[in-house]
């Protein structure tokens, strides 16, 4: 049976979530920032870091490659649950991030959706905000992304 008439799974029968955990904790830099997986769901995206020392720039803020490695990485977990028919995977083509005020809070969150998906790439907008000990939160970095998935004959 093919998964991908399934609803909910992906190629390899796994769910979106199930396999944005996978893939994070196969990358060794989601490793070392300690990325967190959040809901994924159909066409969207969380991902989140905790704030520490070692990821800070100078003032203290939460540096900016954190940030981008966020907005790059909701975005592609975003794409990967809609993957086309026959493709096996995705890459990052390109993206733009405005980073909107200082990375200020205990936790920077990445939450990405998909704009626009299409048979060879995918448009995902993702929003980054930086969450107080409250848990408030503020809007600090805007991304939007394009993803070219993968076919077997590109590999």
């Amino acid at each position: 049976m093919n998964t991908q008439t399934i609803p909910g799974l992906l190629p390899g029968g796994e769910t979106p979530l199930e396999r944005a955990t996978r893939v994070l904790t196969e990358q060794p830099f989601s490793v070392l920032v300690g990325a967190k997986v959040g809901t994924v769901e159909r066409g969207r995206a969380e991902l989140s870091v905790e704030n520490r020392r070692d990821l800070t720039q100078n003032n203290g803020y939460i540096h900016g490659g954190v940030i981008g490695y966020l907005a790059d990485n909701a975005s592609g977990c975003a794409a990967s649950t809609v993957l086309p028919e026959g493709a096996v995977s995705l890459v990052t083509s390109e993206y733009k991030l405005n980073l909107l005020r200082p990375a200020v809070g205990r936790r920077a969150i990445a939450r990405g959706e998909v704009v626009k998906a299409g048979r060879r790439q995918c448009v995902v907008e993702t929003k980054v905000t930086c969450a107080d000990d409250e848990g408030d939160e503020k809007l600090v970095a805007i991304c939007l992304a394009t993803l070219a998935y993968i076919y077997p004959a590109d590999a």
